[in-house]
């Protein structure tokens, strides 16, 4: 009996989360989170300026050999996933905390990058390229933030987080990490599938609770939610802006400003501004 040839099997590789499903956390770690976390946030801080200058020299140099030189491909490597885990321990996925060191290959969140060939009219135009992906990054990461207190006080609650929030959750982390690892050019697969895959995806069968990352009905509604509150926060804060801008220019140009000004107590009274506060 003649059979139809099997579907063709995609050669793009992405690059891979693996974490455990959502597990008992301790409330006093989960109370105190962003407190424990202020020395990872400066350590992240400081590898990030390191890691945009190797970006940059990286640019130049994917530009000529077709693929990231070998110092910037050592350094990103192993910078992504320490974000990484970082954000997870952040955004309540685990209990575990991150260690302070490069490779941490008994840690429950794991990275899985494969640095390769790359298109060098791609990498010419990787930041107009990657502009889609970061709106998209942005409006879910921002709305995942606008509800964030809520997360917390429902983890703290529970000592756990819920199913749908952890699959929602760990889609925001993946898509985030892909976009990081576009962005540095540590693969030429563009950032996608933020709704996860669909159940058997995996060939040889799933490897972690995050791959296949397989969301549920409510798992993809709170996505959807996301996004939605992501664009109400971007929207409330350009709205917001807008209406300070206009604020501010049309007291530059009243005349009288200048004159009332020392007679007035308020704006005048205080001290002038470094230009940097003003961006």
């Amino acid at each position: 009996m003649w059979q139809a040839p099997p579907a063709p099997v995609s050669r793009e590789w992405l690059p891979v989360l693996d974490m455990p499903g959502p597990g008992r956390q301790n409330r006093w770690t989960v109370l105190l989170r962003a407190l424990l976390l202020i020395p990872q946030f400066v350590v992240v801080w400081v590898l990030s300026v390191v890691a945009f200058f190797v970006t940059v020299i990286g640019w130049f140099g994917a530009l000529v050999l077709g693929r990231l030189p070998g110092f910037a491909v050592d350094y990103l490597s192993v910078f992504v996933p320490y974000d990484t885990r970082v954000t997870a321990y952040l955004m309540l996925t685990l209990d575990r905390y991150p260690p302070f060191r490069f490779r941490a290959p008994e840690y429950p969140v794991q990275v899985g990058l494969r640095p390769g060939e790359l298109n060098r009219l791609a990498v010419l135009f990787r930041i107009v390229l990657v502009i889609p992906a970061a709106i998209v990054q942005g409006l879910v990461y921002a709305g995942w933030w606008m509800v964030g207190v809520v997360i917390w006080l429902v983890v703290l609650f529970l000592g756990r987080m819920p199913q749908p929030l952890f699959e929602a959750t760990a889609a925001i982390l993946r898509y985030r990490m892909r976009f990081t690892a576009y962005l540095v050019m540590l693969t030429s697969a563009y950032p996608k599938r933020l709704f996860g895959e669909e159940a058997g995806s995996e060939p040889d069968g799933p490897a972690s609770a995050t791959r296949p990352l397989v969301l549920s009905g409510a798992g993809r509604g709170l996505l959807v939610a996301f996004v939605l509150l992501g664009v109400v926060s971007w929207t409330t804060s350009s709205i917001t802006a807008s209406l300070n801008s206009d604020h501010h220019d049309d007291n530059s140009v009243n005349p009288t400003e200048h004159v009332i000004a020392p007679l007035v107590p308020g704006p005048a009274d205080r001290a002038p501004q470094s230009p940097l506060g003003q961006l």
